[in-house]
């Protein structure tokens, strides 16, 4: 059974530092998040000076590879060693992750592709390395793209017919990866107020515009639960939140 996840901000783990079996890696940079399923794919690790044979010190970490996360020392830990992460394929923060990459990615790792099945991690809901049979993999690849976290911080999101504030964080699911909220500041709106939304209460989002529509009323959201950015989020803040907008929690569907 799935252990009870740890929600984490993303601006805090920019803090902390990166080890391999056998060492440290280096520092936590960013996410890079998928469009459909707003998961984490990838950490963005920079890797300071002990990498010197590729064109960019950073390095790409799947999920699959973290063994968890200690707040206490602000360090997440990795299952990789130290020559298999310089070893890895090489990656440009110049230029979008793609597809190719990926499958090079994968391939090297020998992870399962989290774009074949239906759910969250391929044929899973969490990232956990198991053989699928070949059999499974009849289903189409489902189209997306990845996103930098910090390229989103940001976005303005829109209620209605009210532009209500920006993003300015994310808070993640530290088993599933999956991006729970974004954290938002409405000080153009309610001066001083945070509040969270769901990726599930986004009905479009224009990246041309740099904005996100929600399916909330700019009402309900000035009504709702006021996120206060330096407290831990319970679950009964997050039942509090779902109630208030009617919406069902997204625990309920997890097994």
């Amino acid at each position: 059974m799935l252990q009870t996840a740890t929600l984490h901000k993303a601006k805090d783990l920019i803090y902390y530092k990166m080890d391999a079996s056998d060492g440290e890696i280096g520092k936590f940079e960013e996410f890079y998040f998928d469009d459909k399923f707003w998961t984490i794919r990838y950490l963005v690790v920079d890797t300071g000076n002990w990498i010197t044979d590729r064109p960019d010190r950073r390095v790409l970490i799947s999920p699959y590879a973290v063994r968890g996360i200690n707040e206490e020392k602000k360090l997440v830990v990795t299952n990789l060693s130290k020559k298999q992460i310089k070893d890895s394929p090489s990656w440009n923060n110049k230029q979008p992750v793609s597809r190719q990459l990926e499958q090079t990615y994968y391939e090297y790792y020998g992870y399962p592709a989290y774009w074949n099945g239906p759910y969250t991690w391929g044929y899973y809901s969490y990232p956990a390395v198991r053989e699928v049979q070949k059999a499974a993999h009849t289903e189409k690849p489902w189209e997306y793209n990845l996103r930098a976290t910090a390229a989103v911080s940001g976005y303005k999101i829109q209620a209605g017919n009210d532009e209500i504030g920006h993003v300015v964080d994310f808070i993640i699911d530290d088993k599933t990866w999956a991006i729970r909220y974004l954290i938002v500041d409405t000080q153009d709106f309610w001066p001083g107020k945070h509040v969270l939304v769901s990726p599930q209460w986004i009905e479009r989002i224009s990246w041309n515009e740099s904005k996100v529509f929600v399916s909330l009323s700019a009402d309900s959201i000035k009504q709702g639960p006021e996120y206060k950015k330096d407290s831990l989020i319970t679950r009964d803040f997050e039942t509090r939140l779902h109630s208030h907008y009617n919406r069902q929690g997204y625990w309920s569907n997890e097994a």
